[in-house]
């Protein structure tokens, strides 16, 4: 693609994401992700492939309806209350329609049937953006109208996009897909909070985006796109396999890594509301995700490549414009979990 076309998408996704954090008006928040969404579907088509296409199209479709639907809720609420302010949706139709309408927009269960489609199609740097950029801005909405949603629903939509998101990557062998049901489970323990401790919602969703960097990064390094292409691809690096073992297991919530801080607390905060079912729900569906981890942490460094001419490897990797990210996001993805009381007494 071209330079100069590329960057005037990129500053077009982060425009607006800007305008809808910084929205308090419902056009002009409605404005920012019709912005997002059109500045993403260029990147998305860009392969000239015809899965690219297939998942462009489903994706633009999704979108648009999400949108429309947002836009009918905002003007709804207008119509009743005189009021276009994001935090004045007083009407409790309205609230409920732009919950479904944001759960359309991230792909919550049952609302999620196009992620892993659409995800599939995609590059994995185009993927990457997807599943990490493309949450902020309808979480800044939902974080911002929490007091005012429906927290039966919510609890609903979480809990069932737990059990989604562990039942559906059980039988996957593309990692993509892999990725999108993972998303899918991650999205319903940070929904499934959102009404009781937005804090921990917005904790995990930051601890998410990072882990989920690390793994797309690590997967586009191996250049790996199914699981049976990651051993092969990982004998090059056994400190890169290493790396990816450790952020897939953090994924999966296991102590002592990061991923474990935000499930903690958000069972801790669970079982002080009292909600101990839903608690025992997610905690199991957890173990469902780590079961698809595992699989790719097997996949990653306890085979062997018996392909003889990939056995030589090298502890020392080239350095690529990738590095210090990855750098970053791996250190972060494993090694914050002594920062738990620090961030517990934030919350």
């Amino acid at each position: 693609m071209n330079p100069t076309v590329l960057t005037i998408l990129i500053s077009s996704l982060g425009l607006g994401t800007t305008l809808t954090f910084i929205g308090s008006h419902w056009l002009l928040v409605w404005m920012g992700l019709e912005i997002n969404t059109l500045a993403i579907i260029p990147l998305m088509i860009s392969q000239n492939h015809p899965r690219a296409v297939e998942a462009t199209t489903k994706y633009f479709i999704t979108q648009a309806t999400a949108s429309t639907l947002l836009l009918f809720a905002s003007v709804t609420n207008a119509w009743t209350s005189g009021e276009w302010s994001l935090i004045e949706m007083l009407n409790p139709t309205s609230a409920t329609l732009a919950t479904v309408a944001l759960a359309l927009k991230i792909g919550l269960a049952p609302l999620h049937f196009w992620l892993p489609e659409v995800l599939q199609g995609l590059d994995l740097t185009t993927g990457l953006i997807l599943s990490t950029w493309q949450k902020l801005a309808p979480f800044a909405i939902l974080l911002q109208l929490y007091p005012l949603l429906n927290p039966n629903l919510l609890l609903f939509l979480g809990i069932l996009s737990t059990i989604i998101g562990g039942w559906g990557g059980l039988n996957q062998t593309q990692l993509r897909k892999i990725l999108a049901y993972s998303s899918i489970a991650n999205l319903g323990w940070m929904i499934t909070i959102l009404h009781y401790a937005p804090n921990l919602t917005l904790l995990n969703l930051i601890l998410y985006i990072t882990m989920t960097l690390t793994t797309f990064l690590l997967f586009k390094i191996f250049n790996s796109t199914k699981i049976n292409s990651i051993a092969s691809s990982s004998a090059k690096s056994p400190l890169l396999s290493i790396i990816a073992l450790l952020t897939l297991l953090s994924l999966g919530g296991l102590p002592p890594l990061s991923g474990f801080m935000p499930k903690w607390l958000i069972l801790q905060e669970l079982t002080k509301q009292s909600l101990f079912i839903p608690a025992t729900i997610v905690a199991l569906m957890a173990l469902l995700s780590l079961f698809f981890y595992l699989r790719l942490c097997y996949a990653t460094t306890l085979t062997m490549n018996p392909n003889p001419t990939n056995t030589l490897s090298s502890w020392r990797t080239k350095p690529n414009h990738f590095t210090l990210i990855l750098l970053t996001s791996a250190t972060l993805s494993i090694f914050l979990l002594p920062l738990t009381p620090a961030i517990f007494t934030l919350t």
